[in-house]
């Protein structure tokens, strides 16, 4: 732990030469562990790069660094799944980065680019991030390659069920050992699936129930659990403005409320990182989604937008807004990608 805990110090510390603001993005959408350019590298090698520059200021061993950049263990199963009368053969990982803590912890998404080098980066960030604020978990990330959207209910819930079973059966998976939570495509639904289908497992255990975090609040979950990350959001771009330095370089005052914002990402982080800002006086002043984007330069009304987009399943046709197809083409200070576009 205290190795980590120095390299996790080394990596908050080390910053890139774009180190305030970037305009440049790429213009392609990347997918998995692809490479947006043809000249970039790849996420999970991304990730290592970091990490290389971080360990060359750790003053931790080589020996030791080598460990501990390897993942300890990757699991990849694969398991059939009668769907419409059709076999389907359906894919899932789940990596265990460090266990120098336990038990491991990271979230389980389903999504279309999940394969084995993403999971893998994924849960190496998470040892990282445990790290770096002294929480005292390894690092661990899973995945099914699937998309959600194109399966009933009944069908992703056979489907999480017979991954559950996998991770029972091999060990990956338990309240001392492995802790999952939700991801991109998975939310409390899915967590109390995991959670009921473990504790057939595991009958006699006291504890089962902490097999999984993010359950519903009535099986055992935590307030605040799906506005966390949103909020985590807010605290951390509130902190990084009221560093002077930071506000010599961009201009920025410091002050929340006089903060222009836009959002890439209207999703579950994007949509509670737009409410706080709004709550404490800032203005959003475009959010961007798959379909279009929305633009109101003197601010938008954020439970106005969630609403209209949840009723109609598109921004198009909201009044109120100037519709337009990208909003990070709009000037501005602070832009907030809560979106798995870019």
């Amino acid at each position: 732990m205290i190795n980590a805990f120095y390299l996790a110090r080394a990596l908050k510390t080390f910053r890139p030469h774009h180190q305030f603001l970037c305009r440049g993005y790429s213009t392609h959408i990347a997918t998995g562990n692809t490479a947006c350019e043809d000249h970039e590298p790849s996420f999970l090698k991304s990730v290592e790069m970091y990490f290389d520059k971080a360990a060359g200021i750790s003053g931790v061993s080589q020996k030791t660094l080598s460990h501990m950049k390897a993942p300890d263990c990757m699991l990849k199963v694969t398991f059939p799944i009668e769907i419409k009368d059709k076999v389907e053969i359906i894919t899932g990982f789940r990596v265990h980065h460090s266990r120098h803590m336990l038990p491991v912890k990271g979230g389980i998404r389903f999504a279309t680019d999940v394969d084995e080098q993403e999971v893998t980066a994924l849960a190496a960030l998470m040892t990282y991030k445990c790290a770096i604020v002294d929480v005292p978990f390894g690092g661990a990330k899973g995945g099914i390659s699937i998309d959600p959207k194109n399966y009933t209910d009944a069908e992703v819930e056979r489907i999480t069920r017979r991954y559950t079973v996998e991770l029972c059966q091999k060990s990956f998976i338990g309240p001392g050992t492995d802790v999952p939570a939700p991801d991109v495509g998975t939310g409390a639904r899915e967590m109390a699936w995991i959670m009921d289908t473990y504790r057939q497992f595991h009958p006699n255990e006291v504890d089962s129930i902490g097999c999984v975090t993010g359950k519903p609040i009535p099986l055992g979950g935590v307030r605040g659990r799906n506005e966390s990350t949103g909020l985590g959001v807010y605290y951390g771009i509130r902190e990084f403005v009221s560093y002077p330095e930071v506000q010599k370089h961009t201009g920025l005052s410091g002050d929340i409320k006089d903060l222009r914002i836009i959002i890439q990402g209207f999703g579950k982080v994007g949509y509670w990182a737009a409410k706080f800002f709004e709550q404490n006086g800032a203005k959003i002043i475009g959010i961007g989604e798959k379909e279009c984007g929305v633009y109101n330069p003197n601010g938008l009304n954020i439970d106005k937008l969630f609403n209209y987009r949840r009723s109609r399943g598109s921004f198009l046709g909201m009044p109120n807004v100037d519709i337009i197809e990208d909003p990070l083409e709009v000037f501005t200070k602070i832009i907030i990608l809560s979106s798995l576009l870019f």
